[in-house]
């Protein structure tokens, strides 16, 4: 039997985890991202004591377009889960302020976000005393890299003893955490791309390390400074270009403003303070960016949906993010891009000009293709 449609399993959302010495205005962040009060902000150390964890729907134009044309009866956005980890400190490798706990939960994220302090304020207390961004992210970097620099000890004591035996396997992974060991003592994250062939590469996958994911660096300025950055911003996208990270001007402050104002409101309170779109907008896009993912559209008189898949992704694969049994029957898809669509202002007139194309198993799925899948089961 051939079909089109079929219930979704539900994606698995991204995660990103949201990290930062206490006081950096990360629960500040949180709350506006979420558009919630579950984070609470105060002036001191580790006021956020478990994870809080939001969903925040991704911006995505493209389907507020294609509803009216379809017909649909709801829009569904793909989305992103933000889980704010409490304030690591010095030491927190070691289970200084509450380290170790909250180690635990960066491991299980796609994306770290280091929200980084780039303005001065006298009522708000520096963890350190002072204002200083780099050291702050050397901070942190460096109890990350300690702390998988432990895991990794222990893993290479457990692979040493079966690797004696001549098992190939724990040799082989034992020479990537052996490579991994050294690049960690520099007390930096780690590029795997830049380092591991594909083969080492699905060792490291396993090992759950916080240093080779991708990161951001939201820098946090005053309002004043939205618009043009300021010296610590610099400084900051100085170190980000020699460190494999994004750099997001953001100003938790005014974020938490634009959560409580309506679409045109947001509109006009961004164009007066020089910018085009909130700093979470450009978030969202940084950790797409980093993660190197793309969105395919289905469309139809139910929902108009985005999907999230990783770049390269096959028509199969990108078939199995609906559902299992799309993935496992595929025949083949139904493919018609974005901007054909919208031009041509719906199916029928896109299969009567020829931009509605059938693709195998061989095509890669392309951002803003509208797609329908024929499988069978």
């Amino acid at each position: 039997m051939i079909k089109k449609h079929i219930k979704s399993e539900g994606q698995k959302l991204l995660r990103a985890g949201i990290v930062g010495l206490p006081n950096v205005g990360k629960s500040t962040l949180f709350n506006a991202l979420t558009s919630t009060a579950n984070a609470q902000s105060a002036n001191y150390p580790f006021c956020t004591i478990e994870p809080n964890i939001g969903v925040v729907t991704v911006p995505d134009e493209r389907l507020s377009v294609l509803q009216p044309m379809v017909k649909a009866a709801k829009i569904v956005p793909t989305a992103i889960e933000f889980v704010d980890i409490a304030g690591l400190v010095k030491g927190a490798s070691k289970g200084e302020g509450l380290g170790n706990q909250f180690l635990a939960n960066i491991r299980e994220t796609d994306a770290i976000i280091e929200v980084v302090r780039c303005f001065d304020d006298p009522n708000t207390i520096h963890v350190t005393g002072k204002v200083d961004p780099i050291d702050d992210i050397e901070t942190i970097n460096t109890e990350l890299a300690l702390a998988d620099m432990a895991s990794l000890e222990k893993r290479q004591q457990r692979l040493s003893k079966v690797a004696k035996t001549g098992d190939k396997d724990a040799i082989a992974e034992l020479a990537v955490v052996e490579k991994l060991l050294k690049l960690l003592e520099d007390g930096k994250f780690i590029n795997v791309k830049d380092h591991f062939d594909e083969d080492e590469q699905h060792y490291i996958k396993f090992m759950h390390l916080m240093t080779t994911k991708p990161v951001i660096y939201a820098a946090n300025v005053s309002e004043t400074d939205l618009s043009t950055g300021n010296d610590y911003v610099n400084r900051v996208k100085e170190y980000a270009k020699t460190h494999n990270a994004d750099v997001v001007v953001i100003s938790a402050k005014i974020e938490a403003e634009l959560s409580e104002l309506g679409e045109e409101e947001k509109k006009d309170y961004l164009a007066e303070l020089g910018v085009e779109n909130s700093g979470i907008e450009r978030m969202i896009k940084s950790v797409y960016h980093l993660l190197d993912l793309r969105t395919f559209i289905t469309a139809g008189e139910m929902e108009v949906k985005a999907w999230t898949i990783p770049a390269g992704a096959k028509a199969p694969q990108a078939a199995g993010v609906i559902h299992t049994d799309f993935e496992k029957g595929f025949i083949r898809a139904e493919v018609t891009s974005y901007d054909d669509f919208v031009g041509c202002g719906s199916y029928a007139a896109a299969k009567d000009k020829g931009l509605t194309r059938l693709e195998g198993k061989d095509y890669v799925v392309q951002d803003g293709d509208i797609v329908h899948f024929r499988f069978a089961v």
